[in-house]
């Protein structure tokens, strides 16, 4: 099977504080390092920027350490291998759980924590791609299902052959967390990479919006600019993760919790703009799946975020209130843009 396998450090381009002109006083402070499967930039400003960031980074292991599905002391593992019984929960990590299931319920299953045996079964986990066979596929499926998830308080109880992932929320959660840590000790203007996942903290230290390069889906380089400050931004696409099949055919990490396929629904990529990097992490996932017109409607319904959306074949669409902060870059100026409206 040709395979090809690419995982990029950041779903959003980097950001350069040299691009971004910041004249000031203050020096910023830079910590990078690898968890959660990912590489990770943190950036402050401030007194007590070095040792807020050092403490973010703690935490960053402590809920990796909890929530991880390979690591055989996490309580991820204990519930996975549970046999059916009842397992005690951290209350953070009860938390968590409470919010994948009931996004997963209010995304109508688009957003499932179960489906981790079948994205398994593709080796998206493992590095070991393969198409499974369609009898695999759903025998797998029959043990998936936010639905069979019992989580009363902190106790929580797997049907055997279930299991849960956080991955989808995790990140995003994580960004929730840290950001509250940083903003506690009083600093006010920061950006934390969580892998792709970007959570800004108040705005850059002149007071203006970060400028947040949105990657193209399409190969190298960014295709736009987004203008943000205090939120969290956060992109998905079956660019990041994805193999050749024997069939000649791409398939992408992201699975349809319905099919048990890849998605493919002619998205390219889904950027999430909320104020909660837990939503965030959770709608581009979901929004993803449910492709354009029902992504569309979803906002509609809602209109709690901003979102971004690209197709496979060169449309950019995007949420009302993005049309004065989203600006495509030179290379990518003639694609069309459509404004989706309440």
């Amino acid at each position: 099977m040709k395979k090809t396998f690419q995982i990029a450090a950041a779903l959003l381009c980097a950001f350069s504080m040299a691009g971004c002109s910041v004249r000031n006083d203050q020096e910023p402070v830079q910590m990078d390092f690898f968890a959660m499967d990912t590489y990770m930039t943190f950036t402050a400003y401030g007194d007590g920027a070095e040792q807020a960031l050092a403490q973010a980074e703690e935490e960053i292991r402590k809920l990796e350490s909890e929530w991880s599905v390979t690591d055989e002391s996490s309580e991820i593992w204990a519930v996975n291998h549970s046999g059916g019984e009842p397992v005690a929960l951290d209350s953070e990590t009860a938390q968590i759980v409470r919010f994948a299931l009931d996004m997963a319920e209010e995304t109508d299953g688009a957003l499932d924590p179960t489906i981790y045996p079948v994205l398994e079964a593709w080796g998206f986990t493992t590095d070991e791609n393969r198409i499974p066979g369609e009898e695999e596929i759903q025998t797998l499926l029959a043990n998936t299902g936010y639905e069979k998830v019992e989580l009363n308080g902190s106790q929580i109880t797997l049907r055997p052959g279930m299991e849960i992932d956080l991955g989808a929320v995790g990140k995003g959660y994580a960004g929730d967390v840290v950001a509250a840590l940083v903003e506690e000790a009083g600093i006010t203007s920061a950006l934390l990479d969580i892998g792709g996942n970007i959570q800004a903290v108040g705005s850059r230290p002149d007071g203006t919006d970060w400028r947040l390069g949105i990657r193209s889906p399409y190969g190298e380089g960014t295709i736009g600019a987004l203008s943000v400050s205090d939120c969290a931004v956060v992109t998905s696409g079956n660019y990041e993760r994805y193999f050749i099949g024997e069939d000649g055919k791409r398939y992408g990490h992201i699975i349809d919790p319905a099919t048990g396929h890849p998605v493919d629904n002619g998205l390219a990529s889904v950027t999430i703009i909320a104020d909660e990097g837990k939503m965030g992490d959770a709608l581009s996932t979901s929004m993803f799946v449910k492709g354009l017109d029902q992504a569309q409607e979803y906002w509609r319904a809602h209109q709690d975020f901003d979102m971004i959306i690209i197709t496979e074949d060169g449309r950019v669409y995007l949420t009302e209130n993005l049309e004065n902060r989203f600006v495509l870059s030179e290379s990518y100026g003639n694609l069309e843009v459509h404004v989706i409206s309440s």
